[in-house]
């Protein structure tokens, strides 16, 4: 599992690395100088200031440590590069639902997902759904607010 590729678009990955940066470079210097000042007040076993600088470097590492993986791990795809009949990650996909209403999804990585802005996981319900699909094909999504169906109207690498 830990060499799995993580796929990412350019604007994903670009994000990783400014929270990293942020990570390295403000909070863990912060945090440090917050533990030598808490550190000054005496006593660390009642000391609740030193115990929660001490809990939030806990969680700063551990961010900074999932980040650098992630990150490592990384496989930058330009959806402008790809082409085809079959819907993979990247692709921006037409879909009709059931009113033939229309809907517009990028299938992306899961730190990118934003539904709000048109922007799903490839691993959401609907991502996976939709993978390996062309336009024409019918697809029933389960969803927590019920099954859902949609007709691939395009497929775009934009």
């Amino acid at each position: 599992m830990a060499s799995e590729k993580v796929p990412m678009l350019a604007e994903g990955h670009r994000h990783l690395n400014d929270e990293l940066r942020r990570l390295k470079v403000e909070e863990r210097p912060a945090i440090i100088e917050a533990i030598e000042e808490a550190r000054a007040h005496g006593d660390l076993s009642e000391n609740a200031e030193y115990h929660a600088a001490k809990e939030r470097q806990g969680q700063i590492e551990a961010t900074i440590a999932d980040l650098e993986d992630r990150l490592s791990r990384a496989m930058v795809i330009d959806p402008t590069t790809l082409s085809g009949d079959k819907i993979v990650f990247g692709a921006t996909v037409t879909l009709l639902d059931e009113d033939d209403k229309k809907v517009k999804y990028q299938l992306v990585g899961q730190t990118e997902a934003d539904a709000r802005v048109g922007r799903i996981s490839y691993n959401s319900p609907l991502g996976r759904a939709l993978i390996g699909r062309e336009k024409g094909d019918e697809v029933e999504v389960t969803t927590p607010s019920g099954d859902k169906y949609y007709e691939v109207a395009k497929i775009e690498f934009v």
